[in-house]
């Protein structure tokens, strides 16, 4: 489990399940330190599901970046 603040909350902490981000596709990888900020995940985001992808940006604390997930069932499939 991962702990992240909760918006607004005053140092309160919510739990997160990371299992939720397991099942997830990560299709890009941005640094949180871009002087744009979320702006270009958001914006490959954005690409991706005008090409019909369910995407969405998520933050990755430990990692520090920006991260653009798929859902499994969007994701391309792995060869086996």
């Amino acid at each position: 489990m991962r702990r992240t603040g909760h918006p607004g909350g005053g140092g309160r902490f919510v739990v997160q399940e990371v299992e939720a981000v397991r099942r997830r596709k990560v299709l890009n990888s941005f640094p949180a330190g871009d002087p744009f900020g979320s702006r270009p995940a958001e914006e490959y985001a954005a690409r991706c599901r005008e090409r019909g992808l369910r995407a969405t940006v998520v933050m990755d604390l430990d990692r520090d970046a920006f991260l653009v997930v798929a859902l499994d069932a969007d994701a391309p499939q792995r060869a086996a």
